[in-house]
C-alpha cells in the first residue's frame, strides 16, 4: 500500500506552525509496512484541496489529510471533500451525540457552530475524536482510502493511533516486503568524515543508508527489506555490525534514545555520582542530566560559575591561572572539574568554559572555542573543541560534547582510536 500525506493550513506554509503531524503519521505508517511516497503542505483554499485530493486518489492507495475540520470559516476541508466526491454534508448522529456528551462533561453549553461539526460527507464514515469535538472522516472509494483528521496534534495522534491504525489492519493489507528501519546515533564526528570512514558500506545492496545531521551529531538510518521479518532483520543486523565495527566508538545509542539517557544509565549501573561546573553553558549540561527520571541517584549538584570571581570562590580555580591563561582555557576547565568534584565529594566532575558568541571573541579565541574539563579518581583532564554557528547552537553542541566526554571516560573509549 502506497500512501500520501496532505497537511492543510496557511499557518504551516508561513512557518508559524511546524508540521509535526506529517512526521508522526509517516513514522506510524512505516512501522506498519505502509510506504509513504508523498507528503505536502497546502493552503486553506478549497480549489487547491480538491485538486490535490483528486491527484492523490489517482496515484496512491491511501491519502491522509490533516487540518481544516474545525468550526470556523477558514476550515474548508469538508466542503472540498463534498465537491470532490459530488456528495453532500449530512448530520451524523453518532458524531453529534459524542459532541454533546463532551460538552456536557465539561459543563459547557453546546453552540450551533459546534453541532455543525457533526456534518459529514454522506459517503463517509466518522472517525471518533476521543479528546476533541471534530470527528475525522474515512472514505473508501473503490478501494482507494481517504482519511481526514483534525490538525490539532494531540487530537490527531489519539485518533490515528487508536482508531485509524486498527482500522487499516482490518483491511488485511498485502505487504510486498517486510521493511526494517534502525537509526544509529553518533556524536563527535562530522557527516562527511563519517561517510568516508564507512566507505563501501554505503553501497551495500542489502540496505539503504542515510545520514541525518543535527546539532547533536549524525544519525545513520539503516533501511532493509526482506521477504519475511527474519530476513529483513538479519539483513539489518549484518549492516549494523559492519557499521559498528568501524565507527562504534562514535555510536552512543539507537532510534529515539538521547545521550543524557545513556549517560544516566551508565552512572546508575556503576553507582557513580556526578557534579557539574558550568560557565558558557549556563546550566544546560545539568538540565539535560536531570531531564531523566531517577537522576537523583547520580546527580549531586551544579555550580554555574559564570564570572571569574565565582570560579575562584566556588571552585577554587587559581587566580594566577586565570590571569595567565584566561577563563577559556584547558587549564581553567580542568581546575573547574577538579574543584566541583572536590567540593561535592562526587566520583566525577565535569566542567565547561568557552565563547558562545556572537560577542566575546579575541584574535586567539574565536567564537565557538570551548574547553571541557573532566575529573574522576583516576584522571583529571580537559579537551578543546571548536564549534561554529550561533550562540544557542554552540550551547547545544557543548552540552553534547560534555555528555559524550562523560560516556567515553566511563567506558574507557579513547578519543585517539
Amino acid at each position: 500500500m502506497k500512501a500520501n500525506i496532505i497537511a492543510i493550513g496557511d499557518e504551516l506554509l508561513i512557518g508559524q506552525t511546524v508540521n509535526t503531524n506529517a512526521v508522526y503519521i509517516s513514522q506510524k505508517l512505516t512501522s506498519e509496512q505502509i510506504r509513504v511516497q508523498g507528503s505536502l503542505i497546502i493552503p486553506d483554499e478549497k480549489e487547491i484541496i480538491i485538486s490535490e485530493i483528486q491527484k492523490s486518489m489517482d496515484k496512491y492507495d491511501l491519502t491522509i489529510m490533516t487540518g481544516g475540520l474545525g468550526p470556523t470559516h477558514d476550515d474548508v476541508t469538508k466542503k472540498a471533500i463534498v465537491e470532490c466526491f459530488n456528495t453532500e454534508l449530512i448530520i451524523n448522529k453518532n458524531a453529534l451525540e459524542h459532541i454533546k456528551e463532551l460538552f456536557a462533561s465539561r459543563g459547557r453549553k453546546i453552540t450551533k457552530v459546534n453541532e455543525e461539526q457533526a456534518l459529514l460527507p454522506a459517503n463517509a464514515e466518522p472517525i471518533s475524536n476521543i479528546v476533541g469535538t471534530a470527528p475525522g472522516i474515512w472514505i473508501n472509494n473503490n478501494g482507494k482510502i481517504l482519511i481526514a483528521m483534525p490538525g490539532v496534534p494531540f487530537e490527531m495522534k489519539e485518533m490515528f493511533s487508536k482508531i485509524v491504525i486498527p482500522k487499516l489492519h482490518e483491511l488485511n493489507i498485502e505487504k510486498e516486503k517486510v521493511l526494517r528501519i534502525k537509526t544509529l546515533l553518533t556524536t563527535g564526528i562530522p557527516e562527511s568524515t563519517l561517510y568516508e570512514l564507512l566507505g563501501k558500506i554505503n553501497e551495500l545492496p542489502i540496505a539503504k543508508i542515510a545520514y541525518l545531521p543535527n546539532q547533536f551529531g549524525v544519525k545513520i538510518r539503516i533501511t532493509t527489506e526482506g521477504f519475511s521479518e527474519n530476513d529483513a532483520e538479519e539483513r539489518l543486523m549484518v549492516v549494523e555490525q559492519k557499521i559498528r565495527s568501524i565507527a562504534g566508538r562514535f555510536i552512543y545509542g539507537t532510534n529515539e534514545q538521547n545521550l543524557e539517557e545513556i549517560v544516566g544509565r551508565l552512572l546508575v549501573d556503576r553507582q557513580l555520582k556526578i557534579a557539574v561546573a558550568e560557565s558558557c553553558t549556563g546550566g544546560l549540561v545539568a538540565n539535560r542530566l536531570t531531564n531523566i527520571s531517577g537522576s537523583s541517584e547520580y546527580f549531586e549538584r551544579a555550580i554555574i560559575s559564570y564570572s571569574n570571581g565565582s570560579k575562584v570562590e566556588e571552585l577554587g580555580v587559581d587566580e594566577d591561572m586565570l590571569e595567565k591563561y584566561g577563563a577559556v582555557s584547558l587549564q581553567v576547565a580542568q581546575q573547574m572539574a577538579e574543584g566541583v568534584r572536590a567540593t561535592s565529594g562526587t566520583d566525577i566532575g565535569i566542567a565547561t568554559t568557552g565563547i558562545m558568541g556572537p560577542t566575546g571573541a579575541t584574535p586567539n579565541k574565536p567564537v565557538g572555542l570551548v574547553y571541557i574539563g573532566y575529573c574522576d579518581e583516576k584522571i583529571c583532564t580537559a579537551r578543546q573543541f571548536k564549534f561554529s554557528g550561533d550562540r544557542l547552537l554552540n550551547k547545544d553542541r557543548t552540552s553534547q560534547a560534555a555528555l559524550e566526554m562523560i560516556r567515553r571516560n566511563i567506558l574507557g573509549i579513547s578519543y585517539d582510536d
